[in-house]
């Protein structure tokens, strides 16, 4: 477990790229981080996005746009019982929120199809996993008040070349898919991110 500090504000929405690209309004947003460390953990030596593109096409076959929820993915296959890797992280002293990435086969989710509330869900089962020791009951209070405060999660699967990433308003507990993850073939070591054009999202049923 590590601390992560919220990143700076450098996202704007309608921003320009270097190149003169739309820039959707991520970059500036603790999901972002949590994603470049992930991508540097798990894919080392990988060219990193320096943004995001406006995510309406090139999405690939698993990728989709999931209304006000964001991005979603429609996997070929489920099967629970996998263990992915995962690295967890706190944010904050008084009134910490979590995040976690988790790397492995996205079918450990356990759904066919992956939206913000079912990655959020699976992610707080692991963080709660994660921190919950056998036979040690006091560890149950901190995992599950941890397990509550997972606020943004980063899954990344490279066999099948994709990732996804999700937070939570912490006002509103509204959550939302603001990022999907393009993982190219290990000759071409390249990574392409594609963001939200705006800022709706539903509440976390």
């Amino acid at each position: 477990m590590d601390g992560a500090r919220e990143p700076s504000g450098n996202g704007a929405a309608g921003a320009r790229g270097p190149q003169g690209e739309f820039v959707p309004d991520v970059t500036g947003r603790p999901v972002w981080r949590l994603l470049m460390r992930g991508l540097s953990i798990y894919l080392p030596g990988w060219q990193q996005p320096a943004g995001a593109v406006r995510g309406t096409r090139g999405l690939g076959p698993s990728g989709f746009l999931n209304g006000d929820s964001g991005f979603g993915l429609h996997l070929t296959r489920r099967r629970r019982g996998l263990e992915p890797d995962r690295e967890i992280y706190v944010r904050g002293k008084e009134d910490p929120s979590f995040g976690i990435v988790i790397a492995g086969p996205a079918a450990a989710i356990g759904t066919r199809v992956v939206d913000a509330s079912r990655l959020l869900r699976y992610a707080r089962r692991l963080t709660f996993e994660e921190l919950y020791e056998v036979g040690d009951a006091d560890s149950v209070p901190y995992a599950v008040r941890a397990a509550k405060a997972v606020e943004n999660v980063v899954f990344l699967d490279r066999a099948e070349g994709v990732g996804l990433c999700a937070e939570v308003d912490r006002q509103t507990g509204a959550v939302v898919c603001p990022v999907l993850v393009k993982i190219g073939a290990p000759s071409e070591r390249t990574i392409q991110a594609y963001g939200l054009t705006n800022d709706p999202v539903p509440a976390l049923t």
